[in-house]
C-alpha cells in the first residue's frame, strides 16, 4: 500500500531528507538547487509514501502544456529511491504516478534518469517500470568519464601539453575569481556558438553560496590572469565538468591539461569524474574535436539518455 501525492514548499526538509537518503539523487535534486529558477519551471514534483508514512521516493519534476518532465532544468532526475522501493515497489510507485498525472490531463512523461555513476548504491528499478510502461529513447549525449579505481590516464599528447603549460610558468588551483572566470566563459560561447552559459553570474554565486563543498572553481593562471577555468560540481561519486573555458592564450599555452591534471588530483578520492557531454542536436552530432580530448585523459564513454512515456493507466502489473 502506497501513495504518491504532490510536493509542496512545507515539505521541504522532508524533500531534501529524502534526498540525502536516496540510492541516486545528488544535491541538484536539493529545493534549494532546484527553486533558484522555479520562476522558469512550473513545479509538478511527486513523492510516494508506503503505508507507514515514510518517503519510498521523490520524483523531481514539472509541467509544460500537457507534457510532465522529470526535469528539463537539470541534466539528471527521474525518481530518486530509498533503500526500501525495490524493483515491486518501483512498479507500483510508476502506476500511482501514472494515474495521478493522467487525472490532471497529462497525456506524457519526458523522464531523465539519473545515470550510474551517481548512483550511491544500484538504483535502476525506474528503468524497469518505465520499459513496462512503454518509454521509448528520445535521445542520448554521450559524456566522457574516467573511472579513478582503474584510471587509463593522459595519454603522450596530453602528458606533453600540461609540461608545456609548466614550463611557462601557468599555475592552477581552486579559486574564487568567478567573476572573471564568467567573462572568459561568456566571451568562449558567445564567439564559438553565439550563446549564452546557462546560468548567470548572478545565479552560479548564488548556487555557490548555498553549496559552497559542491560548486567549485578551479582556475588555471598565467602572471595572474586567468587563462582556462573550471567549474566542478561535486557530488559523492562523482566530480562533475559543468563549464569550462580557456582563452586563446590558454589554448596556446596548454593550460586546460595542465588544469584537469590538477583538479583530478584534487578528487581522486571520489570513484568517477566526469568531463561532460560532447554533442548538438539532442545527440544526433558528436563534437569528435572535443571527445578526442577527453579521451586524451583517459575518460571513455557513458551516456545521459532522456525518455519519453505515455501517461496512460495500466490496468494492471501482471
Amino acid at each position: 500500500m502506497m501513495t504518491v501525492e504532490r510536493y509542496t514548499p512545507a515539505s521541504a526538509a522532508e524533500w531534501d531528507a529524502a534526498v540525502d537518503a536516496s540510492r541516486n539523487g545528488t544535491f541538484l535534486h536539493k529545493r534549494l538547487y532546484m527553486d533558484y529558477h522555479s520562476d522558469r519551471f512550473e513545479d509538478c514534483s511527486l513523492m510516494a509514501r508506503d503505508n507507514a508514512g515514510r518517503i519510498v521516493a521523490v520524483l523531481p519534476a514539472h509541467s509544460d502544456g500537457t507534457t510532465v518532465s522529470s526535469h528539463r532544468g537539470l541534466s539528471y532526475g527521474g525518481w530518486l529511491m530509498s533503500p526500501r522501493a525495490d524493483a515491486e515497489a518501483m512498479l507500483e510507485v510508476w502506476r500511482l504516478m501514472t494515474e495521478y498525472y493522467a487525472g490532471l490531463g497529462f497525456i506524457r512523461l519526458i523522464y531523465k534518469p539519473s545515470p550510474h555513476i551517481f548512483h550511491k548504491y544500484p538504483a535502476e528499478e525506474d528503468l524497469y517500470a518505465l520499459f513496462r510502461a512503454g518509454g521509448q529513447l528520445k535521445s542520448t549525449l554521450i559524456s566522457s568519464v574516467t573511472d579513478n579505481s582503474a584510471i587509463l590516464g593522459f595519454d603522450m599528447s596530453a602528458r606533453q601539453s600540461v609540461r608545456k603549460a609548466m614550463k611557462a610558468g601557468v599555475v592552477a588551483g581552486e579559486s574564487d575569481c568567478w567573476a572573471e572566470f564568467w567573462d572568459v566563459l561568456s566571451t568562449l560561447l558567445r564567439e564559438r556558438h553565439n550563446a549564452k552559459p546557462v546560468h548567470t553570474l548572478d545565479e552560479i554565486l548564488l548556487l555557490h553560496s548555498r553549496f559552497p563543498s559542491n560548486i567549485r572553481l578551479f582556475t588555471a593562471t598565467c602572471e595572474g590572469r586567468i587563462v582556462a577555468g573550471v567549474v566542478v560540481y561535486v557530488s559523492d561519486t562523482v566530480a562533475h565538468s559543468q563549464y569550462a573555458a580557456t582563452t586563446a592564450e590558454g589554448r596556446s599555452l596548454r593550460a586546460l591539461p595542465l588544469l584537469y591534471s590538477h583538479i583530478l588530483e584534487e578528487f581522486s578520492s571520489l570513484r568517477y569524474f566526469d568531463y561532460g557531454t560532447s554533442n548538438e542536436d539532442g545527440g544526433l552530432v558528436l563534437n569528435t574535436g572535443l571527445i578526442r580530448q577527453k579521451c586524451g585523459f583517459g575518460a571513455r564513454a557513458i551516456v545521459y539518455n532522456t525518455y519519453e512515456c505515455p501517461l496512460i493507466p495500466p490496468t494492471n502489473h501482471e
